[in-house]
C-alpha cells in the first residue's frame, strides 16, 4: 500500500530523543491544515506530527467516504434523528449534565438512546433551554456495541493504536467513542487518558477547541495545585487563586468544521465546545512514539497517590501494593498490567518478524493488518520502543517491590525476546 510503506527511507525510522515531544510553542498559534488525501502519506504524519507532538486539523475530505457522513446527516447538515433511531433507538447511552460541576467533570447517567433523541429534539424547539440543563452524549462505544454498522474507517495516519490493540485482546474495554450533543454542549479542560494521543472528527457540526501545549498546565494551577474546570472563568484572572497565570501562553484555537478531523498531540490539554448540533467519532491511542509519555504519566500518578497516603505506610504491610490498587482505581491502569500492556505489543510484532504475515493479515481491524499496513519497519520501531520503557520499568523500584511471579514471561526474559528479534530483523 503506497501511501503507508516505509520501504522507501530506512533512515526515517532513525532513535528520536524522548526529548523531542516535549512543550514548544506554536508560532502564531497557527495549526497545519491537510487538504488532500492523496498527496498526504503516513510517513508525512509520522515526521511531522506525531514525532514532535504537533497538532493538524484534516480536511472533510478524508472522511468524505464514511456511512455516517452519509448517512447520520440530513441534507441541510443538521442530525438524522430518525435514521439513527431507526438503527440505535433501543441503546442505553452515556449522557453528561454539561451544566454541573461534579468534582472536575460532569455527572453522567445512562439513558436509552431514543428517551436522549426525544431530549434532543424538545432542547431544539425551545431555543436550547431546558429544566434538565445541557445534556451531552459522550465516550457511547458503539462499535464495539454495534460492530456490523456501517459507520467510518479508522484513517491510516492513527491505525498505529496500542491501546486498542491490547484492549482488544484481553476483550474488556476500547477507546473508541461517539459524542452527540447539542449548540453549547461542551467538555471541560482536561489532557486525554494515559496522556495519549486523540483523534476526532465531526459528523456534522461545528466545535471550537482551546488547546495548551503540554506543559503549559503548569501555569494554569492554583495554589493548591489544582487545574481549573474551564479555562475562560474570570477567577483565572485572580493572581490570588492562580499566581503563575500571567505566565501562561494562550491557547491554541481550532474551529472545526463538519467532515474534518483533528488530531490532538499526546498530553496536550483542552476544552472543547459544540458551535453547533454535532456528532464526532473519537479515539483515544497510545504507540511507540507516546509510549514513553504514558509511562511517566503512570510514575506521576503513583507518586501522586503514595504522596496522598504516605501516614499511612507503616501500620500497612502492602502499602505498595495498596498504591498500585488506588492508582489503577483512577486512571484504569497500574504498573503490572502496564507490563502486560508492552507484552502483548511486543508479542504481537514478534511474531509478525518472526513468522511473517498470514492471512490475518488481509483481514481489517487486527493488530497484524495494522503492521502489515504499515510495514515492517514500523514493527522494528515499535519493538525499539518498548524495549526502552519496559528497560525502566524492570529498573523501577516500585515495579521491583510488586510479586512479578505471576508475570509471564518474566521482564528479563521478555526483553531478551525483544532485543533477539530486533537484532535479527536488522540483520
Amino acid at each position: 500500500m503506497d501511501r503507508a510503506t516505509f520501504a522507501c527511507s530506512t533512515a526515517f525510522f532513525r532513535d528520536y530523543n524522548s526529548s523531542s515531544q516535549g512543550a514548544f510553542c506554536l508560532p502564531g498559534g497557527h495549526v497545519d491544515f491537510i487538504e488532500k488525501v492523496e498527496s498526504f502519506t503516513y510517513s508525512d504524519f509520522f515526521r511531522d506530527y506525531l514525532i514532535p507532538n504537533h497538532p493538524c486539523i484534516f480536511s472533510a475530505k478524508f472522511t468524505e467516504d464514511w456511512g455516517s457522513r452519509r448517512n447520520w446527516v440530513t441534507w441541510d447538515g443538521k442530525p438524522n434523528f430518525d435514521h439513527l433511531l431507526q438503527k440505535f433507538g433501543e441503546a442505553v447511552v452515556p449522557v453528561a449534565n454539561c451544566d454541573v460541576k461534579e468534582y472536575n467533570s460532569n455527572p453522567k447517567e445512562q439513558l436509552p438512546f431514543k428517551e436522549y433523541v426525544k431530549y434532543w429534539k424538545e432542547y431544539i424547539k425551545n431555543g436550547y433551554r431546558s429544566s434538565r440543563g445541557c445534556l451531552y452524549l459522550k465516550d457511547w462505544h458503539l462499535s464495539r456495541a454495534f460492530p456490523e454498522q456501517d459507520v467510518y474507517t479508522t484513517p491510516v495516519y492513527f491505525s498505529s493504536d496500542w491501546l486498542n490493540e491490547y484492549w482488544d485482546a484481553i476483550a474488556v474495554d476500547d477507546y473508541r467513542f461517539v459524542y452527540m450533543g447539542p449548540k453549547g454542549s461542551w467538555t471541560p479542560f482536561h489532557a486525554d487518558v494515559f496522556r495519549s494521543y486523540s483523534w476526532s472528527a465531526n459528523i456534522c457540526g461545528r466545535k471550537k477547541w482551546l488547546l495548551y501545549p503540554a506543559g503549559q498546565e503548569e501555569y494554569l494551577k492554583d495554589r493548591h495545585g489544582n487545574l481549573p474546570f474551564d479555562v475562560t472563568a474570570p477567577s483565572l484572572q485572580d493572581r490570588s487563586v492562580y499566581p503563575r497565570y500571567n505566565q501562561s501562553q494562550p491557547p491554541v484555537e481550532i474551529v472545526q468544521e463538519a467532515g474534518e478531523i483533528v488530531f490532538i498531540p499526546s498530553g496536550w490539554h483542552h476544552q472543547v465546545y459544540n458551535l453547533e448540533d454535532t456528532i464526532s467519532i473519537n479515539h483515544n491511542w497510545v504507540n511507540g512514539c507516546n509510549v514513553a509519555i504514558m509511562w511517566c504519566f503512570l510514575q506521576d500518578e503513583l507518586a501522586a497517590v503514595q504522596r496522598e497516603i504516605n501516614e499511612w505506610k507503616d501500620p500497612i504491610d502492602d502499602w505498595h501494593l495498596q498504591c498500585q490498587l488506588i492508582m489503577k482505581s483512577c486512571t484504569g491502569i497500574d504498573y503490572k498490567e502496564f507490563y502486560n500492556f508492552l507484552k502483548v505489543i511486543a508479542e504481537n510484532r514478534i511474531s509478525v518478524l518472526e513468522k511473517g504475515l498470514d492471512d490475518e493479515a488481509s483481514a481489517k481491524n487486527t493488530p497484524k493488518a495494522a503492521i502489515s499496513t504499515l510495514g515492517m519497519l514500523h514493527a522494528v520501531f515499535d519493538l525499539k520502543r518498548t524495549v526502552k520503557v519496559l528497560t525502566s520499568l524492570s529498573a523501577n523500584e516500585d515495579f521491583k517491590k510488586l510479586d512479578l511471579t505471576s508475570l509471564s514471561p518474566p521482564p528479563e526474559a521478555l526483553l531478551h525476546h525483544l532485543k533477539a528479534a530486533i537484532d535479527t530483523a536488522l540483520l
